[in-house]
């Protein structure tokens, strides 16, 4: 470790990384951002809150997202169905960006971290390990759910006023799983699973 050169990602400046002793954090000497620290709880902290995170997005698609009752009739409707209707109003890019921000990249960044810790927790190096972890990093900064469920608040209040609107178990579903992806996003350490591949290969 003590050869490595680790960047600061606020103002790039460059260190030479030490070992740290207990739950230290080396920061940056320039602006005091956090560069690396100790995971003295390894990788079954972000491992758990991976698999919570697939357990809420199997939920958030499989059940109501939320009721809509006016005049008399009621309309259900799901992540996916929301998909499918802004394609049918020929909305198409946009609903090709909902699907892709709401469904597909953020199954795929939840199945590529659990391939990648579930397989360093069983001290195991399958194929494209390396290659995998490095499209997640890439992927991450497009997992957007977040945006997703800001956009569903400001239908919701403008609805309010024309509508009956109740909440379904997925529209809770999907609000936990931003709170714990983005929970597994801070407590992955990306240095210590690079070290940890790297010993592997």
């Amino acid at each position: 470790m003590t050869n490595s050169l680790i960047a600061c990602t606020d103002c790039d400046l460059l260190h030479q990384m030490q070992p740290l002793q207990g739950p230290q954090k080396a920061k940056c000497t320039r602006c005091g951002k956090v560069l690396y620290r100790e995971n003295k709880h390894g990788f079954e902290v972000t491992l758990t809150l991976t698999l919570t995170a697939l357990i809420l997005f199997v939920l958030a698609n499989s059940f109501p997202f939320m009721t809509l009752q006016f005049g008399g009739r009621e309309q259900i409707s799901t992540i996916f169905s929301g998909v499918v209707e802004l394609y049918e109003r020929n909305m198409w890019s946009l609903s090709l960006v909902v699907l892709l921000t709401s469904i597909v990249i953020p199954l795929t960044k939840i199945l590529c971290l659990l391939y990648v810790l579930i397989s360093l927790k069983n001290n195991r190096h399958p194929w494209g390990l390396a290659p995998v972890f490095r499209f997640l990093e890439m992927l991450t900064p497009w997992s957007m759910i977040e945006i997703y469920m800001l956009g569903v608040l400001v239908a919701v209040v403008k609805l309010a006023s024309m509508a009956t609107i109740v909440p379904g178990i997925a529209l809770y579903s999907f609000a936990c799983l931003i709170l714990v992806m983005t929970t597994a996003d801070a407590t992955l350490e990306s240095r210590a699973i690079w070290e940890r591949i790297g010993t592997r290969r």
